[in-house]
């Protein structure tokens, strides 16, 4: 099973057992972290799409540890001004496991 989860401002694709690595949240590394903005889950068959959250679903994750990404190299240069410039960036990263992924609970009718 999968779902498709919003943290940041971008779009992670995940599995149950899966690291990624993500913009920065608040926490110590142990700590549950709870992902509510799920747009869709699947497992190959089934699928709920959310318009534009699947309702009642959650992604539950483990934050591991706070790191930095690796290094982007940012150069400015401007042709006949002996101009150049050279400045990296690392960005603050959460890494996080992806403990479970809780589906929507189907509703049931009574029959009336």
């Amino acid at each position: 099973m999968y779902a498709v989860i919003e943290t940041g401002g971008k779009q992670y694709k995940v599995r149950e057992g899966d690291t990624i690595e993500i913009e920065r949240l608040a926490g110590v590394p142990g700590e549950e972290l709870t992902f509510d903005r799920v747009f869709l889950i699947g497992d190959g068959k089934d699928y709920a799409i959310g318009r534009p959250d699947v309702p009642g679903s959650k992604v539950i994750g483990e934050l591991l540890r706070q790191d930095r990404g690796k290094k982007i190299v940012v150069g400015k240069f401007k042709r006949r001004k002996k101009y150049r410039r050279k400045t990296g960036h690392r960005q603050n990263i959460s890494v996080v496991r992806i403990k479970q992924i809780v589906k929507p609970q189907k509703e049931q009718s009574d029959g009336s």
